[in-house]
């Protein structure tokens, strides 16, 4: 199932122990496919487990795999584009939310391409305590691998004429929007 071009969704994130990590208001469906699903936030409120509360300021291209223990969001500032990828399980659609499970661990790539492994000791933590389990950590640090290699490799989404592509694709679906 997969939610319908120009459509707006609500995005959830969740703990392995099913607990809701976070959850984004609206993204706009720029593509949906078996492969995966495009959606954009932009000025869109965040809610956070403890109850906090943000707006981006932003656009962000988010990317959502089935088959892939990653997501990707990208997010267009003046100074650059920024990619934050949290390894979380596969994502799905199911008619309420495009949802996944985050698994702690994240990359951060920064405009001059330096890459940061972000949150490993929450990561080892959380293993503990949500009981991961030795499989569900091996395709967790398999994932991380398989990642840092996509990036190196600059392959989809990780380049800017593909985030621009889909940036160009944004501004002309929503024109005249509001």
């Amino acid at each position: 199932m997969l939610p319908s071009v120009n459509q707006m969704v609500y995005i959830q994130s969740y703990k392995h122990d099913g607990s809701l990590h976070r959850t984004w208001s609206k993204g706009f469906v720029l593509e949906a496919s078996s492969e995966k699903i495009v959606a954009v936030t932009n000025k869109t409120w965040v809610i956070e487990a403890d109850g906090r509360r943000w707006f981006t300021r932003e656009p962000a291209i988010c990317f959502f795999y089935p088959d892939r223990w990653y997501n990707v969001i990208t997010m267009i500032r003046k100074t650059g584009i920024y990619y934050y990828c949290n390894l979380a399980s596969p994502s799905l659609y199911d008619q309420e939310a495009i949802k996944n499970i985050d698994y702690d661990l994240d990359v951060k790539i920064y405009p001059d391409g330096r890459v940061d492994i972000l949150d490993e000791d929450e990561y080892a933590e959380h293993a503990r305590k949500m009981n991961y389990g030795p499989e569900i950590c091996e395709i967790v640090e398999h994932s991380l691998q398989k990642l840092l290699a996509v990036i190196d490799r600059k392959e989809e989404p990780f380049n800017e004429s593909c985030i621009e592509a889909y940036y160009q694709k944004y501004q002309s679906m929503t024109r005249g929007n509001g």
